[in-house]
């Protein structure tokens, strides 16, 4: 097991060798800070509150309508008959199921749509970044997991630029 470990590491440090006269282009990329400071992302944000603030103002309804039904159970329950009392326990009822199956499909609505926009954002970003390592002759671009960067194989400001150019010529 030991002699796997050694001639794993090995046969990678030997594809990193460069060839005679041939130097390896790395460069790093912060993909947090690049899709946190894209236009992508703000106006996907923007987009997302947009759409679900109908959902929300509908969940305030249901809510408020709940609240009234057990304020009036509450104050008149005392004076209603049996069947008037027990046709409103049963609204009170559906409408904290209908409150709760709502507030969970606006949660797997907000869920669901900030997965689709996050995996749009990191394909456009990864269309990007291949274009870049293409262009400018990259042997390698590292993202996640690093320990140091410097700022001369860091190309998280190009990224982003060529993001927002492509952003503004929609």
């Amino acid at each position: 097991m030991k002699n796997i470990a050694n001639l794993s590491i090995l046969l990678l440090s030997l594809a990193f060798v460069p060839k005679a006269s041939q130097a390896i282009q790395i460069g790093y990329l912060n993909v947090t800070r690049v899709a946190e400071q894209s236009p992508q992302y703000q106006a996907a944000r923007r987009a997302l509150q947009s759409e679900l603030e109908r959902r929300e103002r509908d969940l305030l309804r249901i809510d408020q309508q709940l609240k009234d039904k057990e304020n009036q159970l509450n104050r008149n329950s005392a004076v209603m008959n049996d069947s008037e009392l027990k046709r409103l326990q049963r609204e009170v009822i559906t409408l904290r199921r209908k409150l709760q199956n709502s507030r969970d499909e606006y949660r797997d609505e907000i869920s669901l749509r900030q997965n689709e926009e996050r995996t749009k954002l990191l394909r456009q970003i990864a269309e990007v970044v291949k274009a870049i390592g293409k262009e400018e002759n990259f042997d390698l671009i590292l993202t996640d997991g690093v320990a140091y960067a410097s700022e001369g194989v860091d190309i998280s400001d190009r990224v982003l630029q060529r993001l927002r150019q492509g952003f503004r010529q929609r």
